[in-house]
């Protein structure tokens, strides 16, 4: 003070000057500012968390008017700190943490934030609320969650926690909502969450949990919502889950859960979701059930049970979802099931199901998808299967079902109708005026009339349309056929079909046209050429006539065509798109010639250079002629005694041929493979080879064994695999096989594969181009094929090249075959999907690196990403400060996020091939 009295400017100064820097430095400030200073922020959204320069003093916090900061009325404590969905990232010391004891809420939930959560985050000794869910945290969850007394709500949702789940958690006596969901906690769930009183919500989905299903959690009085699947236990639901009598949403879907249902699950009589589906469940489904007078949605599909639909469903007023598909389950279907008011999905495919279906089916309700496909079932379409008006699904395929399709002539609603592989009869009587709708039909493999509805031109929506093995459908192709703007795919085969083929129009859309074994006559029109897209054309065994359309060399994208065994004449056009089809795709047709055929064609006066003979030689060609006939007879002798040794063994021989290997027998392949000269191991493994067959058709090999329980469940996958169409896929034309043995023969493209050919120098756009088209093939595969079809080994070696350089997916399905090979197969798995999706992002990464990333979709998480970025602009050759190469620079990032999610380390957080389809095309090299 003395010091003060003798210089009085010294106390003026610090009142002027320091007080204010002070006073602007709250503790609680400084701490926020502090944990700034951890943070990645791209986007600059915490940019007014700054400290000013000057500050009249005050007691109120200055961070109060922070974004995402919230306090009490008098801006004296902090309550609350929101920095959810701000793209914040960094790693968390927590050593500020020990400020915010008067904390209610902290949420910074959808972001990036990584490493390990700090133990410091349990000096919140207020929180209610704590959100850290969609991050990347990892490690150990840190001890000490049972030091928040007043927390009600703990999200940690979709990150990257290890080792076991919390058991302490539940000393919180107030906790209500519980998720550890999408991560990798492992073994099992902790008995001790049994005794969580008032939890009303429980989440431990998608983790690596193992060991058995606690019994303690039937304790859980309190609890609405549990969502416990996509885990790996063991051993059967516990009975004890029947006494959770406020419970309304149960999933424990893809959990490897055994053995049977429990009835007592019967007594939730709250429950209105139960999803039970992709386990390994086994018996009868309870009778119980019919008890849950609430359920909405129940879906035990894809399991191992057996027996009828409980006749005690149809208590169930509420249910919308019906779902028992893919199981062993046999029997009617309950006429109760139809008088269900609610119902909307009836899916029970692929069981064992027989009888006709209730009658009164869709009577009662809106009706919007119905699959009952791949059953037994026999009888009629029920007739108000569609009077609910909402009908968008109707799946009947594969059954017995006969008689008409009046019941749906007029069921505007519909979009898809497949109704394939059953006995239907009469005239496909479909008002299509009324079906504007519709975009998938398929009716063939019955027993049809009347023709082709001359009115198909009004669905304009229509994609697919299929008749084919109608053998007495007879009629024409409709002239306006080709005006449908969205058609993709016709095919009309084996139908009886005559007369003139109608000119094309607008067929821009149009890639499959399959009218083999008719007898269309007439010119092929010139028109054709209209079909830019047109990959697939099969005229084979028809009548038509004249020569085949220049034009038709024209269409760029054309990789199969067979115009076999029909009256043709003159040369083969000598077009690029000619010159890649072999001479299966021209033969029989005795008046055609040139290459690839080995009919020479002739000169004006009928007679080839090479056949011209002179008189002075017949009596020569003569004896040639005798010499050669003893040699003919004596020949077909010993071939008569070869052919008899070898009939017992090629007797058992079937041959099923997807459209590509027309007028050959299985023997005729068989016979191929006997010759030394036609077959060339391609790869070490002697199952795979390339052959040449007996029409001159160059094909892949692959030989295949398996056990007898294997049989029909590979046939039946193998013949899904052969009736697949899409220009990004590789063919298999066809299957020749016996009891325990078979020869998968595939389409052999001669420009190799991607692995070979990544080196080869491509600009950006042509990157762009084949990472789109695998994309595709992979997409179709996925969404488009039902079951999916996982890849299962998508590698660079197994995109291979056509004749235009195009990329195609080999080897697909082939996991799940080598499975059922050895019986090991057990349905397809959620991940089998996800792996894929892991590979694309592999292999988008080893093309835009020029190979120089191969494998590395788990380093690139490890680098950053603007490091990443620079060596893609480099191997692409493209500059980072060059205006120029902006776009491009923009498209690389996107690609390099595409990447980076496929790739990502959990399962759940990896993107649908849809999605990811959907992104890549609205890039635009």
């Amino acid at each position: 003070m003395a010091i003060l009295h003798r210089y009085p400017f010294i106390f003026i100064f610090i009142f002027i000057f320091i007080l204010p820097v002070l006073s602007a430095s709250d503790p609680f400030t400084e701490a926020l500012f502090s944990l700034k200073s951890e943070f990645v922020d791209p986007s600059d959204v915490l940019n007014d968390w700054v400290i000013p320069k000057e500050q009249n003093p005050s007691i109120k916090i200055h961070a109060c008017s922070w974004t995402g900061v919230q306090c009490d009325q008098n801006s004296t404590k902090i309550t609350g700190l929101d920095l959810s969905l701000k793209n914040l990232g960094g790693v968390l010391s927590g050593s500020q943490f020990n400020q915010f004891v008067d904390l209610i809420d902290f949420n910074i939930s959808h972001n990036s934030f990584s490493g390990e959560l700090p133990s410091g985050i349990f000096n919140f000794t207020s929180l209610q609320t704590l959100d850290i869910s969609r991050n990347n945290f990892s490690g150990v969850f840190p001890v000490g969650i049972s030091n928040l007394q007043n927390l009600v709500v703990l999200d940690a949702f979709s990150n990257s926690f290890l080792g076991s789940l919390p058991p302490d958690v539940c000393e919180n006596a107030s906790v209500k909502v519980l998720n550890f969901a999408g991560s990798y906690f492992s073994g099992p769930v902790p008995g001790a969450y049994g005794s969580c009183k008032n939890l009303d919500f429980l989440h431990l989905a998608g983790n690596l949990l193992s060991g058995y299903l606690p019994i303690e959690l039937g304790q859980l009085k309190t609890v609405t919502h549990m969502e416990i699947g996509y885990n790996f236990y063991q051993g059967s639901i516990p009975w004890q889950f029947g006494n959770m009598s406020e419970l309304r949403y149960l999933d424990i879907a893809g959990a490897n859960l055994s053995g049977s249902i429990p009835k007592e699950l019967g007594n939730l009589v709250k429950l209105d979701t139960l999803f039970l589906f992709k386990n390994s469940l086994s018996g009868m489904i309870p009778f119980e059930f019919g008890n849950i007078s609430t359920l909405l949605s129940l879906d035990l599909s894809d399991n191992l049970l057996s027996g009828p639909i409980p006749d005690s469903f149809s208590n169930l007023k509420d249910l919308k979802l019906l779902s028992v598909m893919y199981n062993d389950m046999n029997g009617s279907v309950p006429e109760g099931i139809a008088k269900l008011p609610n119902l909307e999905s009836l899916l029970i495919w692929d069981n064992f199901f027989g009888g006709t279906l209730p009658q009164e089916l869709g009577k009662h309700s809106k009706l919007k998808w119905v699959d009952v496909s791949t059953n037994d079932f026999v009888g009629v379409i029920p007739p108000d299967i569609c009077s609910g008006g909402e009908l968008t699904r109707l799946m009947l395929f594969s059954n017995y079902f006969s008689g008409g399709l009046s019941s749906i002539s007029n069921c505007s609603s519909l979009i898809r109708i497949r109704l394939e592989d059953n006995l239907f009869s009469g005239d496909i009587s479909l008002d299509f005026k009324i079906l504007s709708d519709v975009s998938y039909v398929d009716l063939s493999g019955n027993r049809l009339t009347g023709g082709i509805p001359s009115d198909i031109f009004h669905a304009l929506n229509l994609e697919h349309f299929s008749v084919s093995n109608n053998p007495n459908l007879g009629g024409i192709v409709p002239e306006k056929t080709w005006y449908l703007p969205a058609l993709h795919n016709f095919s009309a085969s084996s139908c009886n079909i005559s007369g003139n083929f109608p000119e094309f129009k607008s067929c821009k859309s149009l890639s499959f046209i399959e009218l083999n074994g008719n007898h269309l006559s007439g010119n092929i029109p010139e028109s054709i050429s209209f079909c830019e897209n047109l990959e697939t054309l099969n005229f084979a065994e028809n009548n038509f006539s004249g020569q085949i359309p220049l034009k038709l060399g024209s269409l760029m994208k054309l990789k199969f065509l067979n115009l076999s065994y029909n009256h043709l004449s003159g040369s083969i056009p000598t077009g690029n798109t000619f010159k890649s089809m072999d001479s299966s795709s021209f033969l029989g047709n005795p008046n055609l010639c040139g290459a690839p055929l080995m009919t020479l064609c002739h000169h004006g006066n009928g007679i080839s250079e090479e056949m011209e003979l002179g008189s002075k030689r017949n009596h020569k060609v003569a004896w040639v002629l005798v010499l050669c006939a003893v040699v003919v007879i004596l020949s077909g002798f010993l071939f008569g005694i070869f052919y008899y040794r070898r009939q017992s063994v090629n007797r058992h021989w079937k041959l099923v041929s997807f459209g590509g290997l027309p007028k050959l027998t299985a023997a005729d392949v068989l016979k191929s493979f006997n010759s030394i000269d036609s077959v060339e191991t391609l790869y070490p493994s002697n199952s795979v080879s390339k052959a040449v067959l007996l029409s001159g058709v160059t094909i892949i090999v692959r030989k295949i064994e398996w056990g007898t329980k294997s049989s029909n469940l590979l046939i039946d996958f193998i013949n899904r695999i052969g009736n697949l169409r899409h220009k990004n896929l590789i063919r298999l034309l066809g299957f020749c096989y016996n009891k325990n043995l078979g020869y998968l023969l595939y389409e052999y493209l001669p420009n190799g594969n991607l692995d070979d050919k990544i080196g080869v120098k491509r600009d950006w756009g042509s990157k762009h181009r084949l990472v789109i088209n695998i994309a595709k093939g992979l997409c179709f595969l996925h969404h488009d094929c039902h079951p999916a079809i996982p890849h299962g080994d998508l590698t660079a070696c197994n995109i291979n090249f056509d004749e235009n350089m195009e990329p195609r997916l080999a080897e697909f399905g082939f996991k799940i075959i080598s499975a059922m090979e050895t019986a090991e197969y057990n349905g397809l798995m959620d991940h089998d999907i996800k792996d894929d999706i892991f590979d694309f992002g592999e292999l988008v990464l080893e093309i835009v690196t020029n190979k120089r990333r191969k494998n590395g979709g788990i380093s690139i998480h490890k680098t950053p990403k603007d490091v990443l970025l620079n060596e893609i602009y480099k191997d692409n050759e493209v500059s980072a400060s060059s205006s120029s190469s902006k776009s491009i620079q923009e498209e690389i990032k996107l690609l390099l996020e595409v990447v980076l999610s496929c790739t990502a380390s959990k399962h759940s957080d990896r993107p649908s091939m849809e999605d990811v389809l959907r992104t890549l095309l609205g890039m635009k090299p």
